[in-house]
């Protein structure tokens, strides 16, 4: 390392608990930055114009404020909503000239998004009865602890912050770049799980902390990482001298991660309470839809609705007769209303014609691997397609993603969409690969096997097989 660098460090006191060489905390820069995020005053230019991403401070929108966002997203642009793998909201096809006026009717309508470094607490925060904590709490402590900074931390745009604590509809399958997941000690105490990179099957663990601690730690984590420019993420810090600073060697094996709720379906949240989740069809809606549907939704008692991960999103309100009649009417306006709908196991970007990125119709190809594969998707694992490298739909790996590619498509096994490829098949095979792979299940899968543990037993080498004999 350079002095020059070195002494910025001294001089930034990157020490967590005590005096630690905060040098020795972070490893080797990324190769490469990723984009910042669309946003109101930032929108991305795609294939069917200007994109923005809603991220809004409050934990949910009211049925008059959704309502709102979809008729200024039919006004100011084509009316398409997304919600995104994170339970972000975007709006699509906007225009330089159309932008002001979202931006007047988001205000008008009190939808404040937020700003600065991305904070992501569970769905249901401070509503399910099965959390440890309210997550929003320590989430509001160290927002404040971050905006209050001299001079503001110059930080990676996608750097995301996990807060969890706990319940029916965790965060454990997000991937973020430091992450705190609340635990019950033997004394039946709270404290925070310090982790980070990767999901929570797969972060490292730091330390143990409780809620004063856990915001002292992020807040100098973060330091660290601006060190050493805006393209650090927390997959760069160094875990070995971390632990070590701790000095709590058996934290490492904690099992931080939950068992898997979908949050498609009816969630009982204590009394007479629940919440209904409902998925865009392959996160993607129309306006009208929208609209037709929120009628219904508040004519039965409705009145919140908050977006959640997996590009789903929640009612709030209803009871379970009004939920169940709800549920049922949602299936008429494009949303899929089963936890074991096979689609939910799809991840589709925006596509060719919506994106101006994307190689292929990723959404036309859903369709097909829905017809022509139906033993890849029996719920164990996820299968993405993208229409770029830039794998926006699904960051992590999946077991299998089809990557657009300039002449074709690319076959990525237990990977994302930036990696490099087993295989390469042409623009027009596309149907035949998803049959030959389907056809591969199916006649090795064993008795009580899932597709996730037959791939994984015939190997990466099968499916290349199948697709060259193809």
């Amino acid at each position: 390392m350079a002095m020059a660098d070195r002494q910025i460090i001294e001089e930034h006191d990157i020490s967590l608990r005590g005096d630690v060489d905060a040098a020795a905390c972070v490893s080797n820069v990324p190769s490469m930055a990723r984009g910042a995020c669309p946003s109101l005053s930032a929108p991305m230019i795609t294939g069917d114009g200007l994109l923005v991403r809603l991220h809004p401070t409050t934990p949910g929108l009211t049925i008059g404020q959704f309502r709102s966002l979809a008729q200024a997203a039919e006004r100011h642009g084509n009316g398409l909503i997304e919600i995104t793998a994170r339970g972000n909201l975007q709006l699509r096809g906007m225009t330089a000239q159309s932008m002001p006026g979202l931006a007047a009717d988001t205000a008008d309508a009190g939808i404040i998004p937020e700003t600065g470094v991305t904070i992501e607490v569970p769905p249901l925060s401070g509503l399910d009865p099965a959390e440890i904590t309210d997550a929003r709490n320590l989430a509001a402590l160290l927002r404040q602890q971050i905006a209050a900074l001299d001079p503001q931390l110059e930080l990676a745009p996608k750097l995301t912050i996990v807060i969890d604590g706990g319940g029916r509809l965790n965060l454990d399958a997000i991937t973020a770049d430091i992450r705190l997941k609340a635990a019950r000690t033997a004394g039946n105490l709270t404290t925070w799980v310090l982790a980070i990179g990767g999901t929570a099957q797969t972060a490292k663990v730091l330390a143990s902390l409780s809620a004063e601690q856990s915001i002292s730690a992020v807040i100098e984590l973060l330091k660290a990482l601006a060190v050493f420019g805006p393209r650090a993420r927390g997959r760069d810090l160094d875990v070995g001298s971390l632990r070590t600073h701790y000095q709590s060697p058996d934290v490492s094996a904690l099992d931080i991660a939950d068992q898997y709720v979908s949050p498609i379906g009816i969630h009982p949240l204590g009394g007479d309470r629940l919440s209904l989740g409902l998925r865009p069809s392959f996160g993607q809606i129309h306006a009208r839809d929208i609209l037709n549907f929120l009628a219904i939704a508040e004519d039965a008692g409705a009145h919140e609705i908050r977006s959640a991960p997996e590009h789903a999103m929640l009612v709030l309100g209803l009871g379970f007769e009004a939920a169940k009649a709800v549920q049922s009417a949602a299936a008429d306006y494009g949303f899929r209303t089963r936890a074991d709908d096979p689609s939910n196991h799809v991840d589709v970007c925006a596509g060719a014609g919506a994106c101006a990125s994307a190689f292929y119709a990723t959404k036309a190809a859903a369709a097909d691997l829905l017809d022509l594969a139906p033993e890849l998707l029996d719920g164990s694992l996820t299968i993405h397609l993208s229409g770029c490298r830039k794998g926006c739909a699904h960051p992590a790996n999946s077991a299998i993603t089809i990557v657009g590619a300039p002449m074709g498509y690319g076959v990525v096994v237990n990977g994302s969409a930036s990696s490099e490829p087993v295989a390469y098949i042409g623009k027009e095979e596309l149907k035949f690969a998803l049959a030959e792979i389907n056809s591969l299940v199916r006649n090795n899968k064993v008795a009580g096997e899932s597709t996730k543990e037959c791939l994984t037993r015939l190997g990466t080498d099968a499916i290349v097989t199948a697709l060259r004999q193809g």
